[in-house]
Parts: C-alpha cells; structure tokens; sequence
C-alpha cells in the first residue's frame, strides 16, 4: 500500500511532465485508483475529457471529476448494492465537493484558474505560466489529501449508516 505522500509524489509526476501528457483529471483518477489499489491504474482513457472542467469548458474542474470517478470504481467494489454503492459515493462525493468549494471558493475550472481554457490564446497562457504546475497540482494534492484514507474500509461505515437511513441521499 502506498503513503499518502508517495501518492503525492506519483501525482507530481504524471502532471508536472513537460509534455503535458496528464491533465488534472486523469492525475487524479490514476492517482486515486493507485491508492485505492483498483484495477490498471495507469490507464487514464475514461478521464481524457475530464480535464480543463470537461473539454475545456470550465465546468467542474477535472480533479474533482477524476476523484468522483475513483471514487465510485472503490464504491462499487466495498459495496456490493450498485444503488447503495451509488449513494455512498454521492455523499463522499458532495461532502468532499463542500470542503473544495470552502477551500478553493469555486469548484468551476474557469473561476479557479480565471481563464477559458476553451479559447486557444487563453490555453497558451495558461501552459506559458506555468498556473498548472501550482494551483491545479494544489487542487490534485488536495483531492488526494481528503480522499487517500477511503482505502481503509473503517471509513466507509459513518457512509454506510447516512445511506440506510430514510432520506439518505
């Protein structure tokens, strides 16, 4: 099982390479996979258009999307009932969605990064600056801070109790 640091590290080198080759959405999606040890870490296809808030449009930033993803993948697999599954990772989802929002004041690519990754000068400098070296890799470390310790099953029973209540989401 991997630290929470050597996690930090294996994000810092997927997304700080020079060639740009992982976006923030893929970093976490095979970062968390890792940590959550679920199965081909390494294969970042289903979160390609995750990053930039989805194609570039500045929706919800790419680590939050990559961290929902992993996050159901390790959901499907402590919880046996696809709709309880679905519900617990809702909750860890919307909880963790809070606490970046309250960190960060946004959840939104284009007001995090204050730029519309979708025009192609605004994207040049965007790379040029060298701005996803440090605040995205900040909301990358951040969704691996708050969402390393879901490997440990323990953590899934304060979830397990909210959903079989009535009205759990």
């Amino acid at each position: 099982m991997i630290t929470q640091q050597e996690a930090i590290q294996n994000a810092r080198a997927h997304f700080l390479r020079d060639d740009n080759l992982y976006g923030c959405g893929e970093t976490t999606f095979m970062t968390l996979k890792d940590v959550y040890d679920l199965l081909d870490p390494l294969d970042s296809s289903p979160a390609m258009v995750l990053n930039g808030g989805v194609a570039y449009r500045g929706s919800v930033c790419g680590a939050i999307l990559g961290a929902a993803m992993a996050v159901g993948m390790l959901a499907e697999l402590h919880i046996p009932d696809h709709n309880q599954a679905k519900r617990a990772a809702r909750l860890i989802i919307a909880s963790y969605m809070d606490q970046f929002q309250s960190s960060f004041q946004s959840i939104n690519c284009r007001d995090l990064l204050e730029l519309d990754l979708g025009d192609e000068l605004q994207h040049q400098r965007f790379i040029e600056s060298g701005i996803w070296r440090t605040r995205c890799m900040q909301h990358i470390e951040f969704a691996i801070n708050k969402l390393v310790n879901l490997r440990d099953p323990a953590t899934w029973d304060p979830v397990m109790r909210q959903i079989s209540q009535p009205g759990g989401l």
